[in-house]
């Protein structure tokens, strides 16, 4: 496995603070609109159920970390965590207020502000590959869930496949294009890039 992202950390996070705004549109537009029935499998891998405690990393606005604190009902909680400040205040203010124990802060995925064996299921969706250190990342959502506890990643990676290619193809090119009719072509310019190299599972 590759090391890990070489951007600038703080360019990064500029970035995802520009996009907060569009970013759930944009998400379901370039995954074909499959991206909620992948949060489906996401939360389902990770093995979470009434009553567990879920963490889930790169939470962006909160979508998974709101499927996550559903499946663990009744007596569950989620915390979402993220480094971009505009996307934990869209998430925020996107909660429902009754859901009490789903919460939303501002943290690193390199050193997660939470405790060892604290959770019993950690997630991060599209958000690995954004890391400096991939290794870093999976190292600490694994200190952070009980041993025997599974830790999930959904993730963009290069296809091998002729019909997959295909849809490489296709995504290298209206990714960026999409980005520009919503004003952020550089940001999806390079979250294009960052697919590329991201190792294979």
């Amino acid at each position: 496995m590759s090391q890990g992202n070489s951007a600038p950390p703080e360019r990064v996070e500029e970035m995802f603070d520009r996009i907060s705004s569009v970013y759930d549109g944009m998400n379901l537009a370039i995954s074909g609109f499959q991206e909620p029935r992948w949060r489906r499998r996401l939360v389902e891998a990770s093995g979470i159920g009434p009553g567990g405690r879920a963490l889930d990393v790169a939470c962006g606005t909160g979508k998974v970390s709101t499927d996550l604190y559903r499946a663990a009902q009744p007596g569950g909680s989620a915390v979402g965590i993220d480094f971009s400040a505009g996307m934990i205040e869209i998430a925020r203010e996107r909660k429902d207020a009754a859901l009490e124990a789903l919460t939303f802060q501002q943290g690193d995925a390199l050193d997660l502000p939470v405790d060892d064996d604290t959770f019993d299921a950690a997630t991060i969706a599209f958000g690995m590959r954004i890391l400096a250190v991939y290794r870093g990342g999976f190292a600490e959502m694994a200190r952070a869930v009980r041993p025997g506890c599974k830790v999930a990643c959904l993730e963009i990676t290069r296809p091998t496949s002729r019909l997959g290619k295909l849809i490489g193809r296709w995504f290298d090119s209206i990714v960026p294009l999409i980005g520009r009719v919503v004003g952020q072509g550089d940001a999806y310019a390079y979250l294009v890039q960052s697919t590329k190299g991201y190792p294979d599972p």
